[in-house]
């Protein structure tokens, strides 16, 4: 490169000729324009305004200049260089536009597709069976007991007037946590917690009890091993039978519909005097089974009744275990299954059903209202 002229020499530098700083800016907006993507536009970038492309070659030519041609051909490659940046700012701006829309167009969501693949669970009809339970008794003014299912033997059966010589004691028919002679069993039934509720609560008592529950059966169509039971208890001045049967009524219409009848046979319990079974009337037959020609029916076994729980007053001894005057107070209590709850509303025939966790099972029946 020459060193600056100090008078006029009408020779020009040939980049710095106008119609070579047209060809040159023409040549980098064909580029530009041509460019499919951001990786092609930067090539372009610096191949036409980098500090190796023709305009920055030619930029650094304008100091062989003399003075009075440096201001023309300065004007002439600025403005073709500022012209060239432009275009590159342009057409960034609609080559990321196009970028975005392809990304937005390639990763759209439908919003009406099933958000997970995997097919959804169900709660299981005995929990929901449970807490319905529960809502019905708590509406009546009864508040809900819960204790641990590991017990002493004395809540379970010394308690409620179970003599050491009780078949029901033994391990025929209990699931001791150690040995027999331990004194810790796996409640057999929930009326542990009604000991437990009369022992830490104040009178009158009205409490309702849900909870699973052991007991030493095959696992078949109506029997198994570990199910759930739900047991209620209240204590109060002047209560009779008529009040249980009225408590028992009110449950039955709740369970199975208004309709539903109901009956009382006399049955013998450990901690009631008197005792009763309730048995319903057969949601099947409806009792025809009994009448001359009436056809068999399997779901009552053609005895037109269907047992569903136990219960009576409470005895005066099992009132006497927790420091209950019996001269003064007096108390109903009544248990059913709840396994056996749910095949009488819904028609389940096989008990089985329930333990296996086959969501077919549980899903049909939705959630309880």
């Amino acid at each position: 490169m020459s060193a600056p002229g100090k008078s006029y020499d009408p020779v020009q530098v040939t980049p710095l000729e106008a119609d070579q700083v047209d060809r040159m800016r023409a040549t980098a907006l064909a580029a530009i324009a041509a460019a499919t993507d951001l990786d092609v536009l930067h090539e372009v970038q610096r191949e036409h305004a980098g500090d190796r492309s023709p305009l920055a070659l030619a930029n650094r030519e304008i100091g062989a200049l003399p003075p009075q041609a440096k201001a023309d051909a300065g004007k002439r490659v600025g403005g073709a260089r500022k012209t060239i940046k432009d275009a590159l700012a342009a057409r960034q701006v609609e080559l990321e536009r196009e970028r975005d829309e392809g990304i937005l167009a390639a990763e759209v969501v439908d919003v009406t597709l099933p958000w997970d693949r995997a097919p959804r669970g169900a709660r299981h009809p005995l929990t929901t069976l449970m807490e319905r339970i529960s809502d019905v008794f708590v509406g009546m003014g009864y508040e809900i007991a819960e204790g641990p299912e590991a017990e002493t033997e004395w809540h379970v059966f010394d308690a409620l007037n179970t003599p050491p010589h009780h078949p029901a004691r033994s391990t025929m028919d209990t699931f001791f946590v150690e040995s027999a002679d331990s004194g810790v069993v796996l409640r057999p039934h929930t009326s542990s917690l009604q000991i437990r509720a009369m022992l830490e609560r104040d009178l009158p008592l009205y409490v309702v009890c849900p909870g699973r529950v052991y007991r030493t059966d095959e696992l078949d169509a109506t029997h198994t091993p570990v199910f759930h039971q739900v047991e209620a208890l209240a204590v109060d001045k002047g209560l009779s039978m008529a009040h249980l049967r009225g408590t028992l009524d009110t449950f039955a219409h709740a369970m199975f519909g208004p309709g539903v009848r109901t009956r009382l046979r006399p049955h013998h319990f450990q901690f009631t005097e008197p005792s009763a079974e309730m048995d319903l009337l057969c949601f099947v037959c409806r009792g025809r089974s009994l009448e001359p020609g009436g056809e068999p029916c399997r779901t009552c076994s053609s005895e037109g009744w269907i047992e569903w729980g136990g219960c009576g007053m409470v005895n005066p001894r099992v009132l006497r275990a927790v420091g209950i005057d019996p001269d003064l107070w007096s108390g109903f209590a009544f248990g059913m299954g709840i396994e056996r709850t749910l095949m009488f509303r819904h028609g389940v025939e096989d008990m089985r059903d329930m333990v296996e966790g086959d969501v077919r099972f549980t899903l049909p029946f939705g959630m309880e209202s």
